[in-house]
């Protein structure tokens, strides 16, 4: 009995000793962030030096070079450029939108999506009919809907606490709503920008044409949140205006970009992987500073505080810029078929891509148990306010890597103001608060530091 008693308080005091040392290298990352991070100074380059970087432009090539540069110094070993193949989604000139009723005309704000097809060069004006849901749709059919511009009214659920899910509940009509319609012989499309601010910034984000529903593409098109409550009203007075519509944009022959992957190597098992990252990517229209600018610096940042805060990592620590999330997710696969040709070990993969506003906590997957053993780190993370912990990890460049059995986990900060930009001319650098980028950095780069330090590895 002596004996076991000795055991346990042994054990008790290693347990003990371990939380100490966890306690002061989570505190040690916590101080480099708020005092030496180069987190806010690396997103105030990129979003304003290069600004909006869709995948195949020019910005996107003078991001991957940067983002190499920056890697390296901040402390990666090696940096690693991986090719993929991403599409290449021209808007070309402004988009124009007018509703006409009588006598009258006024002006729409509005923002292609996209992927979609232009009009026709000379623009084309057709009366619009007004729809809440696809089953409403489906129930006009093509007798009332031929020869007519559809507009999807449907609104973001303002009484989601949860913005991530009325955004999710709502983007559908985005991706799909432009073959819905065609298959009824719409000429085209018109969809509620997906946000939660009442202004009059169209939100624009990608839209992909399904062939099985209609061979015939006609353009789609996003309008501020105002001008579709005045189509809204005047549809409501005047049944039969006319809206006409103008775009220019193209798709261009898909050309080869790259992942931008930094590593420090482990000590122990260098064969081993976790990573961290978001997105290089971004929408032309702003200079993509929350969607992902933040998630992309956050990323490189955390080689920077390993190296600062004098931990050295077991497994090998990688920050990854994955490219071409926006219109296509080339850069996930990409990274997730090396993986399988090379057969790599991943431990575990984070991704910051809900902006960068003070942080809350992490959506974890359940896979190999990964839910369970970071609801155990809970009380390590709840001195800097990081207490909610819930189950499902996301982030869309993890998805192909998640499917391939490797844990996700999604960096969650607080996304009331996110949508109010999301995809938006609104997402520039000014919108950043320093303080809450560098506190997402530290949050990631601590959960790095306990995936590194306890959390087994699978294949």
């Amino acid at each position: 009995m002596k004996k076991l008693l000795v055991v346990l308080i042994l054990s008790a005091g290693a347990r003990s000793g371990a939380q100490e040392k966890d306690s002061l290298a989570i505190r040690s990352i916590y101080d480099f962030f708020l005092t030496e991070s180069n987190c806010y100074s690396n997103l105030e380059y990129l979003a304003t030096r290069i600004g909006g970087r869709l995948s195949g432009s020019p910005q996107a090539a003078a991001a991957v070079e940067w983002t190499r540069k920056a890697m390296y110094e901040a402390g990666a070993d090696t940096v690693i450029l991986q090719p993929c193949l991403v599409p290449r989604w021209v808007r070309g000139a402004p988009e124009q939108c007018v509703m006409t009723s009588g006598k009258n005309r006024k002006k729409l704000r509005c923002i292609a999506l996209g992927s979609s097809v232009s009009s026709p060069p000379e623009g084309l004006e057709a009366q619009v009919v007004e729809v809440r849901s696809f089953e409403e749709l489906d129930s006009l059919g093509e007798k009332a809907i031929k020869g007519k511009i559809v507009f999807y009214n449907v609104f973001f659920d303002q009484r989601r606490v949860n913005t991530g899910q009325a955004y999710g509940e709502a983007v559908k009509y985005r991706g799909g709503g432009a073959s819905r319609a065609a298959r009824y012989g719409a000429v085209a499309c018109l969809v509620r920008s997906m946000t939660t601010v009442a202004d009059d910034e169209p939100h624009t984000g990608n839209m992909n044409y399904d062939s099985t529903i209609s061979r015939v593409k006609i353009p789609a098109v996003a309008l501020g949140y105002k001008s579709a409550t005045m189509l809204h009203e005047s549809l409501r007075k005047d049944p039969a205006l006319k809206v006409s519509l103008t775009t220019h944009c193209r798709t261009l022959p898909p050309v080869i970009s790259y992942n931008v992957i930094g590593q420090i190597n482990g000590s122990r098992n260098a064969g081993e992987y976790i990573i961290a990252g978001g997105h290089l990517d971004s929408w032309d229209n702003g200079q993509g500073a929350h969607d992902d600018g933040s998630g992309v610096v956050q990323s490189i940042e955390v080689l920077a505080a390993f190296r600062k805060a004098g931990i050295r990592p077991y497994r090998s620590i990688r920050a990854v810029a994955f490219m071409n999330e926006e219109n296509g997710l080339a850069g996930g696969k990409a990274y997730a078929d090396s993986a399988a040709r090379k057969n790599e070990i991943h431990i575990a993969a984070i991704e910051s891509d809900a902006g960068g506003f003070v942080p809350r906590g992490f959506g974890v997957d359940t896979i190999n148990g990964l839910y369970r053993a970071t609801a155990g780190w809970r009380h390590l993370f709840e001195p800097y306010f990081i207490d909610h912990f819930v189950r499902g990890g996301w982030g869309a460049d993890l998805l192909a890597l998640q499917t391939a059995g490797v844990p996700g986990i999604g960096f969650l900060p607080d996304m009331q103001r996110y949508f109010d930009i999301h995809h938006s001319a609104q997402d520039t650098f000014d919108k950043i608060n320093k303080r809450e980028l560098e506190l997402g950095g530290a949050a990631i780069t601590a959960m790095v530091y306990m995936l590194d330090r306890y959390f087994p590895a699978t294949r």
